[in-house]
């Protein structure tokens, strides 16, 4: 005897082996045995075998006319074998039963389950709900096909093209244009992405990276609301005897930082640094303060930036030569011939700025034999840098002095083996397209300007942080415990020792206007200033204030991720420079090995990808770069020749702790996995 019976929210049919009075055991078509109770057995027979009524069956259930049946099945509960004999005969066959069964079964929108093989008929207005339903989503199926088909013919449809960075990377998948990738996806067998390139969804490779940008960070667009600058109401004394000086590449327009140098040749110099004050008129909660917890920080690019603040803003705090600036001071005394520091003060003030230099224009000039001997002629060194020689000389003294104290600190010097590459896109004005010419340049690091505004701006940071840990004023600070593989740079609220910089504490406090961190720690440096061992009650952020972690984590997040797309961008444009000067052979170093291959840095380009084939760490190759990818940023290389004996030792101790990465296939959200959200048919 063979049975038909429901498991699992399905119908099978099998032989019974045994039975009992109220379950059986029964053998599937399969070799399965299952135990089925009996109430689940709806029909009973001997032949024909279970396989062949269920097709026979299922056949005969596809050509029900529902409605009809609908129409004058009872209002009751009734079974399956009472709807077959008013739809086929008075005495249906077993094959009509079992038809009736699953047509019943697969037609919820009409009948609703009231038991094993019993049913009752829906509502009028269900049923028309949901025919309207599987009408709908015919019509959108239909459409998915047309667009799909589109896709694999090469064609974007314009819906697709609308939606193309919400498909890649946040996904609706019940949304139809994800549904029409992922269909013409499998169908023309390429991946989503090459498909929507082929297909034209991808007018720019420059623009795909920028919009793609714009959607997972600024959805609402980079524009400001109207704002308007509130007036530093402080009675700021005149700082007395100062003329401060900033350094900065051209295209700074947030002028954070300068500094000044007193008491030159009387045994005890002061060194100031004055840092912009936005702080004293921004509060936070206030909406210029939401627009910049909001972005965070200012993002950076070849030829563009998005800053942190709208320029207006920017412009009523920034360190204009020619004004005298409110500012944060920092004066920190040294003794002038052994450089043993004396002391430090923190004073609210007003700072005359006599000029903005800038490292494009003085960096031919400024050398460290410029700086330490004074019989080297000025040259053709602009005027201003000839009158502020004597305490740029003296500053760069001060912070070769400072960096070796900090080496001491970190147990091993900081090398400057590789240079700093300057991006200028030309006669690119306001958002680049991507097709501008670039040149790319470099510049030495540890540079003589650059070493005195790195250096000044360590002290200041290291200082306030340990000086607002002493009055118990939480701030933001950057820690690292070790030198050790592994042991990355942290934010946290309390001062640490930061073993990269070889200092006791870190708190980023020099850059208010392009970093939300810093102005946070400015207001509470404000508050130290104002307060003295009483600031922590005055401090706008508490110790173990809850907003002040969130804004850790906030800025931590956001910024990783600006610097990684400032990251991908040079790369882009570094790979355009490659395309333009029809560059095909690079000279590189080996940074890392792995198995049949090995990744490498140009010995002239701020590029690192991999080749193929073992190589040695440290090995200098000569490289033939393969065919670039300006979607994946990808692009690999063949070892042409190997330039050398044996490997750079001081590469390899260079590279050892270098996190960068080559940038390979983007990770797109579309799964290829995904079926259709919904069945075809919609139950009641």
């Amino acid at each position: 005897m063979f049975v038909l019976f429901e498991e699992a929210g399905k119908y099978l049919g099998g032989r019974v082996l045994s039975e009992a009075e109220a379950s059986a055991q029964v053998e599937l078509d399969t070799g399965k045995r299952v135990k089925v109770k009996a109430a689940n057995i709806v029909l009973r027979f001997e032949k024909p075998g279970p396989a062949e009524l269920i097709s026979e069956a299922r056949a005969l259930a596809a050509t029900m006319d529902l409605d009809l049946a609908w129409e004058f099945s009872p209002e009751g509960e009734f079974g399956f074998a009472d709807l077959a004999a008013d739809y086929f005969q008075d005495k249906p066959t077993l094959a009509q039963q079992a038809a009736a069964l699953l047509g019943l079964f697969d037609a919820p929108h009409y009948f609703r389950r009231a038991g094993k093989g019993r049913f009752k008929k829906a509502p009028a207005e269900i049923v028309q709900q949901a025919l309207a339903a599987i009408e709908k989503k015919k019509q959108v199926q239909a459409q998915i096909d047309e667009w799909a088909k589109q896709l694999a013919e090469g064609t974007c449809p314009a819906p697709v093209r609308d939606q193309l960075y919400k498909i890649l990377f946040k996904p609706d998948k019940n949304a139809p244009e994800y549904r029409a990738v992922v269909d013409a996806s499998r169908a023309s067998q390429r991946p989503p992405l090459e498909l929507l390139e082929r297909a034209g969804a991808i007018d720019s490779a420059y623009q795909f990276h920028w919009k793609r940008f714009l959607f997972e960070n600024f959805p609402k667009g980079t524009a400001f609301p109207a704002l308007q600058a509130p007036a530093i109401t402080d009675a700021l004394p005149l700082a007395e005897g100062v003329q401060a000086f900033s350094i900065d590449d051209s295209q700074t327009t947030e002028i954070d930082d300068a500094l000044s140098v007193r008491g030159l040749g009387s045994g005890t110099v002061v060194v100031g640094i004055h840092i912009a004050a936005p702080g004293l008129a921004l509060v936070p909660g206030s909406a210029i303060d939401q627009v910049a917890r909001n972005r965070m920080s200012t993002v950076y690019m070849p030829g563009y930036k998005i800053t942190m603040l709208p320029d207006d803003i920017v412009n009523a705090y920034t360190l204009q030569e020619g004004r005298d600036c409110p500012a944060v001071s920092l004066y920190v005394t040294f003794d002038e011939a052994s450089l043993e520091l004396k002391g430090t003060e923190t004073k609210l003030e007003r700072v005359p700025i006599v000029a903005n230099l800038r490292h494009d224009q003085l960096d031919a000039f400024v050398s460290e034999e410029w700086l330490t001997d004074a019989s080297v002629p000025d040259g053709d060194a602009p005027a201003v840098a000839t009158q502020l020689r004597e305490p740029l000389g003296f500053l760069f003294r001060l912070a070769r002095s400072l960096k070796a104290q900090r080496e001491v600190v970190r147990g091993k010097p900081e090398n400057f083996n590789r240079p700093d590459y300057n991006f200028r896109l030309e006669g690119n004005v306001g958002e680049p397209s991507g097709e501008e010419k670039v040149s790319i340049s470099t510049r030495r690091r540890g540079a003589p300007l650059d070493l005195i505004v790195a250096e000044a701006m360590i002290l200041a940071n290291s200082t306030w942080g340990s000086w607002l840990g002493e009055f118990g004023v939480p701030g933001l600070y950057r820690s690292q415990a070790s030198l050790a593989p592994g042991v990355k740079v942290r934010m946290g609220t309390r001062p640490a020792p930061h073993a990269g910089i070889g200092v006791k504490s870190y708190a980023w406090s020099t850059s208010p206007l392009r970093r939300y961190t810093d102005l946070v720690n400015q207001w509470q440096i404000i508050a130290a200033a104002r307060h003295g061992k009483t600031a922590a009650l005055a401090a706008p952020f508490k110790p173990k204030d809850a907003d002040l972690f969130s804004i850790l984590s906030g800025f931590d997040a956001a910024y990783s991720t600006y610097n990684g797309y400032q990251a991908g961008m040079e790369r882009f444009w570094t790979l355009k420079y490659l395309q333009q000067n029809g560059i095909t052979e690079l000279d590189a170093t080996v940074m890392k090995d792995f198995p049949n291959g090995a990744l490498v840095r140009a010995d002239n380009l701020p590029l690192v990808f991999p080749v193929a084939g073992q190589q040695e760490r440290g090995a200098h190759l000569r490289v033939k770069l393969g065919d670039i990818d300006e979607i994946a940023l990808d692009v690999h290389g063949t070892v042409i020749a190997r330039l050398d004996a044996a490997p750079d030792a001081a590469a390899i101790e260079d590279d050892g702790g270098d996190e960068e990465e080559v940038a390979g296939p983007i990770a797109i959200a579309v799964d290829m996995a995904d079926s259709e959200a919904t069945p075809d048919n919609v139950p009641a």
